[in-house]
C-alpha cells in the first residue's frame, strides 16, 4: 500500500531533499545538490518566489520507507497575469513502481483541479531559472549542477499515466578547440564601431553587482517571447544575486553596453561544478566548500548558463562581441570543453548562434503535460 504524506516540518522537508541521495546512491552520473541550499529553496521565509507562488511537498511511503517525492507548484504570476492555467510539478523522483508515481501524480492533479487549472506540466521548477525536464537521452554522462538527473524508467511512468510530451530540450557540448576566432573577431570590431558598443570586464564579484539588476531586466526582455516564460520580479532579483552570482567566477560574466552605459547584451558562464558536488555529497562543510572553490578557480570545463540580447539588438551580431571576450578569457585559462544548458529544440535563433562551433547534442530532456478537465 502506498501512503502519501505532505512534508511540512523541517525534518520532513529534509527527508524530501535527501530522498534522491538514497535513490541514486549507486549512480556515477547523478550530481547531488547542496542540502542546505535545497532547503532554502523550499523555505517560504527565505525564498521570495513564495510572494507570487505556492508549493506543497509530498512524500510517498511503502512499508514505512520513503519511495518517492514531488513538489506541487502554482506560480500565480503565470496563472493570473499570463492567464496560463498551469499546475506545475517538479522535484519528482520515485522508485520503479507505477503505483508510487501514480499516487504522487494524482496528488498534484487533484490540487490543480481544486484551483480550476487546466493542465499539469513537469518536471519544472518555480521559474525559468530553475531546473527543467526529465532526461530522455544521455544517461551515461554526468549531469551538470543546473539540471536534474533521472533513471531511464521515468519516461515510461509519465506515458503510463496519460502524460504527453509538451516541450523538448537538448543539451550540447563542444571542445573549445572548435572555436575559430575568424568567425567573430573582425565582425565584433565592426559591430562595436557601428553601434558604439563596448564590453565590460570584471575581476571581482563586487564589480558585477551594480549591473546585476539591469541584467535581470534584460533577461526578462530577451526571453519574454519564449513559451511559458515567467518574469523575474524585483524582490526575486536580490535572492538570485546571492544564489547565483557568488557561484560564478567574475571573469566569466560578460556585459555589453552602449555609449550611454545601457546594457544591451550579457552572458554568464559557470565553471563545471559536477565533480566537485559529487565529492561534497550535499554538504559544504567540512570539505565540500573547498572542492567547490577549487572548481570555481580551476575547472577546465565551463557551462554557458545564460545569454541574453536586448530585442532591439537581436540579429545585429552582438553575440560576436560576447564570444570574442570569452575566447580571450578561455584561452588564458586553458578551457577544454564548453557545455550548454537545456535549450528548447524549437528555439532556432539560439541554435544559429552556436552552429559555427559544431556542438554535439549529448543529452535530451522533455516536459510532460496532462489535461485536468
Amino acid at each position: 500500500m502506498i501512503t502519501i504524506k505532505e512534508a511540512t516540518t523541517k525534518k520532513e522537508l529534509r527527508t524530501f531533499v535527501k530522498f534522491p541521495f538514497q535513490l541514486y546512491k549507486d549512480s556515477k552520473f547523478w550530481v547531488p545538490p547542496i542540502i542546505r541550499q535545497e532547503l532554502e529553496t523550499f523555505n517560504k521565509e527565505k525564498n521570495p518566489i513564495f510572494k507570487d507562488a505556492e508549493a506543497r511537498f509530498f512524500l510517498a511511503y511503502k512499508n514505512d520507507q520513503v519511495v518517492g517525492r514531488v513538489a506541487a507548484i502554482i506560480n500565480w504570476l503565470e496563472v493570473d497575469k499570463q492567464q496560463i492555467k498551469k499546475m506545475r510539478f517538479g522535484w519528482f523522483d520515485f522508485i520503479d513502481d507505477l503505483d508510487v508515481s501514480k499516487s504522487l501524480m494524482e496528488k498534484v492533479e487533484a490540487i490543480g483541479r481544486d484551483y480550476n487549472l487546466e493542465y499539469a506540466e513537469g518536471p519544472v521548477g518555480f521559474s525559468n531559472l530553475d531546473k527543467v525536464g526529465v532526461m530522455t537521452e544521455g544517461f551515461d554522462s554526468i549531469a551538470p549542477m543546473i539540471t536534474w538527473y533521472n533513471h531511464p524508467y521515468y519516461v515510461n511512468h509519465y506515458l503510463a499515466h496519460g502524460y504527453e510530451v509538451e516541450k523538448s530540450y537538448s543539451e550540447s557540448k563542444f571542445p573549445f578547440a572548435n572555436v575559430k576566432p575568424e568567425f567573430f573577431k573582425k565582425a565584433q570590431e565592426l559591430i562595436k564601431r557601428r553601434y558604439n558598443l563596448r564590453a565590460l570586464k570584471f575581476s571581482k564579484t563586487e564589480e558585477v553587482m551594480p549591473y546585476a539588476d539591469r541584467m535581470f531586466d534584460l533577461f526578462n526582455k530577451s526571453y519574454s517571447s519564449l513559451a511559458s516564460f515567467v518574469e523575474i520580479t524585483d524582490i526575486q532579483k536580490e535572492y538570485f544575486k546571492k544564489k547565483f552570482i557568488s557561484f560564478v567566477n567574475p571573469d566569466y560574466i560578460k556585459f555589453v553596453v552602449d555609449k550611454d552605459d545601457n546594457l544591451v547584451g550579457f552572458a554568464i558562464v559557470m565553471p563545471r561544478f559536477a565533480e566537485a558536488l559529487q565529492k561534497a555529497n550535499g554538504k559544504l562543510f567540512p570539505f565540500g566548500f573547498s572542492h567547490i572553490l577549487k572548481a570555481k578557480k580551476n575547472s577546465k570545463d565551463v557551462i554557458f548558463y545564460l545569454i541574453g540580447i536586448h530585442p532591439e539588438y537581436q540579429n545585429k551580431g552582438v553575440h560576436a562581441v560576447i564570444f570574442n571576450e570569452y575566447y580571450e578569457t578561455f584561452t588564458k585559462k586553458g578551457i577544454k570543453t564548453c557545455y550548454r544548458t537545456p535549450e528548447l529544440e524549437d528555439n532556432e535563433a539560439i541554435h544559429k548562434i552556436w552552429k559555427h562551433f559544431d556542438p554535439e547534442v549529448y543529452k535530451r530532456r522533455k516536459t510532460f503535460r496532462k489535461n485536468l478537465n
